[in-house]
């Protein structure tokens, strides 16, 4: 065997060694992070698993959601699996020279070289494109990585050694193959051949830029581990474990187990397994941080920084984690990751749906509220009040429990009926009407709950409500971290709703929506839950519904956040505004699942937002871009920031915003 043969044997393993190495501890520091792992065990539906993973990694679906900065980053992707074949066919070479892959055939061997060649040059393009993009167009989300601009600078001299060593090849060697490798083969001829080279030099020029190839795919090799480029080892595994539900719930904490000293995240060894995934899967690309409201509107949180920083908070405690050392190991909140941060969060899972590797960065900031006010109890002090209101009324606003069910009495008395009243008869209803503290005490709201009983009384649907039986469900306590609290709430609610064999649950508030039908089931609440809107669609499309009296308006929408990101329903209220006779919808700029959040959701209703600009006035304004005279919503929370926004802007006499209740109600006979 060769000298270079054995040089390379020993190069070879090396690299491989000390790759495997940091690997290793990387693997060690997930072992390390003990906190339960969540949405199931994620080893369950094996076959959907492998299918997300052939989507998003192999055919890059998620990535290509965003086109320029997609395309560039498919485009290597695909390029290096390609490629990769002829560098384990040059790491054959090396072995025994000679080697080749053109056993496969002609055919083959020759589509091959054609498709290494053009990835070639692709490759090497889209390596340009995305210097241009960082040092030129410097796109906020991307920000300033030293690493970014070695990965590149890697990549794109992995590209040009591949050409070179190609095309003195072929001034030293001539192959039938040459012409396939059109580009290759261009330089070869017009670049190479005028300098009338030797085809002994022409082979050792050839042979030095296939070393040169060997040491940047090695060195890559290595640096990987501990580069932003881990993802390329991580991005396919985090896919796979990802939440296959389209729908999502927070995670229930289990308060009753004796054997757990603090809930919540406290220290970075508080995550799961697959949140420590998530940190080492994150390509760093900025879109969460593009898509965020808070970071939008000049608030210290950023998606992407704070994944960025508890991974750095990670790697920091990363000797006394192998050590099992957990008493050394410092607390998450500390200069990086603040209070400040940790509370701008308005829980819209925007960076969620934007994320190509399906991190879930909504659970982090959760579990870190949850230590801080369960285990520290520190939180603005806005919050105080809303917990004792919350204690004490059932409800965040300072409302006697016993007026909950006053708006369908005042001020007229719409006779509605109570599941108390109808136990007591015996008469059954198809619906369970889940007012909300919203639908029930906020004066505006009130009248939403009016016209959806009023909708529903056109449609023939029976229904009744709990009255002075309900109580708040618990989803604005549980997202400021108030894990106990909540518990208390959902369990009651749960077996009062059980009590009276409820099977059906419709609902004007998405917050509500959400927690009945995603987080109640982990309490012994399982229920058939609609939103109104769902509910509305469905009887217009059965014919139950007519809306047939109609005016001339400009109308757009707002997405709820928890109707729609949080479960994936942008279809049906669009479907009932486009059955409104004469009235015309107009899209505002962000909408569906890119559309931004009110800055309601995550407790935010309740608490002070004193930097930046307000997340509604932003979202207001993008609303009154469209000049429509309603704004449409489906949200009480939404319908509160909304109309707060219209007046800051001095329109309240020009635009309205308007619950879809409310406007079929006033189409419909």
């Amino acid at each position: 065997m060769p000298v270079l043969s054995f040089v390379f044997i020993a190069v070879f393993l090396a690299a491989n060694a000390f790759f495997a190495y940091r690997v290793s501890i990387l693997l060690r520091l997930i072992k390390a992070t003990h906190g339960p792992v969540w949405s199931g065990t994620r080893f369950d539906r094996i076959p959907e698993r492998v299918l997300t993973v052939v989507m998003n990694v192999l055919g890059q679906r998620a990535v290509l959601k965003k086109r320029g900065a997609g395309i560039m980053h498919a485009t290597i992707f695909w390029g290096f699996l390609i490629i990769t074949l002829e560098t384990m066919e040059n790491f054959g070479y090396e072995l025994h020279p000679g080697f080749t892959f053109e056993f496969i055939g002609p055919t083959l061997f020759s589509g091959l070289v054609a498709l290494q060649d053009f990835f070639t040059l692709a490759v090497l393009c889209a390596v340009l494109y995305a210097f241009y993009r960082r040092l030129i167009v410097r796109p906020e989300g991307l920000g300033k990585s030293n690493d970014a601009i070695i990965i590149l600078s890697l990549t794109g001299s992995l590209m040009i050694s591949l050409f070179l060593m190609r095309a003195f090849h072929m001034v030293s060697q001539p192959n039938w193959y040459d012409n396939y490798q059109f580009f290759s083969s261009f330089l070869s001829r017009n670049l190479l051949e005028p300098m009338a080279l030797s085809p002994e030099a022409a082979g050792n020029i050839s042979s030095v830029f296939r070393w040169v190839h060997h040491f940047l795919v090695l060195g890559f090799l290595c640096y990987i581990p501990a580069s932003k480029h881990l993802h390329v080892l991580t991005a396919g595994p985090n896919t796979f474990f990802r939440n296959l539900e389209p729908t999502k719930g927070m995670r229930k904490v289990n308060l009753e187990d004796e054997t757990v000293t603090s809930f919540g995240m406290s220290k970075i060894t508080d995550m799961s397994w697959k949140d420590t995934l998530d940190l080492f899967a994150c390509t760093e690309c900025g879109r969460c941080q593009d898509a965020c409201p808070a970071h939008n509107t000049q608030k210290p949180l950023s998606p992407k920084a704070i994944i960025a920083d508890l991974k750095d908070i990670l790697y920091h405690n990363k000797t006394a984690i192998l050590a099992g050392k957990s008493d050394e190991v410092g607390p998450v909140l500390g200069t990086k990751v603040t209070d400040d941060v940790i509370w701008a969060c308005t829980s819209c899972r925007a960076c969620e749906v934007a994320c190509p590797v399906f991190i879930e960065q909504t659970d982090k900031i959760y579990e870190i509220r949850r230590n801080m006010v369960l285990m520290e109890s520190r939180f603005p002090p806005e919050l105080q009040t809303v917990f004792k209101n919350v204690e004490n009324n059932f409800s965040p606003w300072a409302m006697s429990p016993d007026d909950r069910d006053k708006w369908a009495t005042e001020p007229d008395d719409l006779q509605v009926k109570t599941m108390a009243a109808l136990a007591a008869s015996g008469e059954q209803v198809e619906y369970l009407f889940w007012v909300g503290c919203a639908g029930s005490f906020d004066d505006r709201n009130k009248k939403v709950s009016r016209a959806l009983v009023s909708v529903l009384r056109k449609a023939g649907i029976k229904f009744a409500i709990l009255g002075k039986e309900e109580k708040c469900t618990g989803d604005p306590v549980r997202r400021m971290g108030n894990e106990y609290l909540a518990q208390s709430l959902i369990q009651e609610n749960v077996n009062k709703l059980n009590e009276y064999k409820v099977k059906k649950v419709v609902t004007a508030c998405p917050h509500c929506f959400n927690a009945i039908k995603n987080e109640w089931k982990d309490f012994g609440g399982t229920f058939e839950v609609v939103h109104h809107t769902q509910l509305i669609g469905k009887l217009i499309k059965e014919g139950k519904l007519k809306p047939t009296k109609g005016t001339e308006q400009k109308i757009t929408y707002h997405d709820s956040c928890y109707i729609g990101r949080w479960n994936q329903e942008y279809e049906a209220p669009r479907a009932i505004l486009d059955s409104l006779p004469m009235a015309k919808v107009q899209e505002m700029e962000k909408n569906s699942a890119n559309g931004m959040c009110c800055g309601a959701g995550g407790g935010r209703m309740w608490m002070e937002e004193t930097i930046g600009t307000r997340v509604n006035i932003k979202r207001t304004e993008q609303a009154l871009a469209t000049n429509a005279s309603t704004i449409a919503a489906n949200c009480p929370f939404c319908m509160t920031m909304l109309t707060d926004g219209i007046k800051s802007k001095d329109m309240a006499e020009k635009v309205k915003v308007v619950d879809i209740a409310e406007l079929i109600d006033q189409a419909t006979i």
